[in-house]
């Protein structure tokens, strides 16, 4: 694996797990694939079909927010999940979420404002932010309260190194956390009342096993919200998300999505667009991974993991190690070089605590877990 470079920036070690898993394919090892947060099926079929028919067309840019057709749809979308009356011209269709991150700091924040993000959390959160020159105040969050952020961890954090942007996902990614409509208002109220901005990520939206996820456009009209199509409509590949906007901000992350991107991939937002009309479809991959979920968790506690929940909702468990290793990456890197099994070492997401943690996801196929706690029961059976 690669070591960190001299600015801070540490390298995506899920990447580089599936990197050396590929490479073991590739020499005829059989690897069970619990690194990437990728579902492990396909868009839905009238997604497909939508693109098929639409390639024999040129496929130029579109208008920089994207398509009109696309806006209204998700418009619509916020409307029936979120009963949220939104005008489509706050939206913009971005190159995934990652594009949505860079230009929501870029449209909010001065150069080298501090934003806050929860620890453990997204790598990317932290690379992002540091690459574009940004600083970061991280919010520790436990296994003991449900790894859940609260209004009064925000304060605490902000008395003891201020920030001008809050950076929170729900569900949480590694750890599967997700707050509650009290809690979200919670955290909005307190963004609120300290001045900082409040950035919603919500792309593990649908995948919530409680009930239905709450928008923070359903408790404040401030927020700046990015989802993706990625997750919940597996379209990892595509490359395809979008952000809603005050209204304040709408015009200048237009002129920075002009200057940085042009546009999202036209092809990808046609599919996009039908997407969002096969929820069904969503809905059934969405059962597969609640029973991947009591599979993988329930066989991880029996192998001696220490998981005491679960997680509310994405497609993730986060793993404590202690009975078998202090070195998260260690660990990950012989047990798929021993026992074909990928997973991602909790320093990814916490730089300070994760050797303690992994990160096993449960959003392919329920073979693929089956075989991985075979082979992870062979593996801890003779010492790592």
């Amino acid at each position: 694996m690669t070591s960190p470079s001299p600015d801070a920036l540490m390298p995506f070690y899920a990447m580089d797990i599936l990197k050396r898993a590929k490479l073991l394919e590739g020499q005829g090892r059989s690897v069970c694939h619990l690194e990437v947060g990728e579902p492990g099926q396909p868009p839905a079929p009238r997604v497909i079909e939508a693109v098929r028919q639409a390639l024999p067309q040129p496929q130029g840019y579109t208008n920089a927010k994207g398509m009109t057709e696309l806006r209204e749809g998700l418009a619509r979308y916020y409307e029936e999940q979120h009963g949220v009356s939104l005008d489509p011209d706050l939206i913009l269709a971005t190159m995934g979420s990652s594009a949505g991150f860079i230009l929501a700091f870029h449209t909010a924040f001065r150069p080298g404002a501090r934003i806050a993000i929860t620890r453990p959390g997204y790598p990317a959160y932290v690379n992002t932010l540091l690459g574009l020159g940004f600083g970061i105040a991280e919010i520790p969050v436990t296994a003991a309260r449900g790894w859940h952020l609260s209004g009064a961890d925000i304060e605490a954090a902000y008395a003891r190194q201020p920030f001008e942007g809050l950076l929170f996902a729900s569900p949480a990614n590694p750890t599967g956390a997700a707050v509650d409509r009290a809690g979200l208002a919670d955290i909005i109220s307190t963004c609120k009342r300290l001045g900082v901005t409040f950035i919603s990520d919500e792309i593990y939206h649908g995948l919530d096993y409680r009930g239905p996820s709450v928008s923070a456009l359903e408790l404040t009209r401030d927020a700046i919200v990015i989802n993706s199509f990625s997750k919940y409509y597996c379209m990892t590949g595509w490359r395809i998300g979008w952000m809603v906007m005050p209204e304040a901000l709408v015009r200048r992350a237009e002129i920075l999505q002009q200057n940085l991107f042009i546009s999202a991939p036209t092809l990808s937002q046609i599919a996009a667009t039908v997407a969002l009309g096969e929820r069904d479809y969503a809905e059934v991959q969405k059962a597969s991974y609640a029973t991947n979920r009591t599979l993988l968790t329930d066989g991880l506690r029996q192998l001696g993991f220490d998981l005491p929940v679960s997680g509310d909702g994405a497609f993730y468990a986060y793993a404590g190690i202690k009975r078998f290793s202090d070195d998260s990456l260690a660990f990950c890197e012989a047990m798929l070089d021993q026992a074909g099994v990928a997973a991602t070492p909790g320093i990814d997401f916490d730089r300070t605590d994760g050797h303690g943690y992994v990160r096993f996801s449960y959003a392919g196929t329920r073979q693929s877990i089956d075989m991985a706690l075979e082979r992870l029961s062979r593996f801890l059976s003779v010492g790592g």
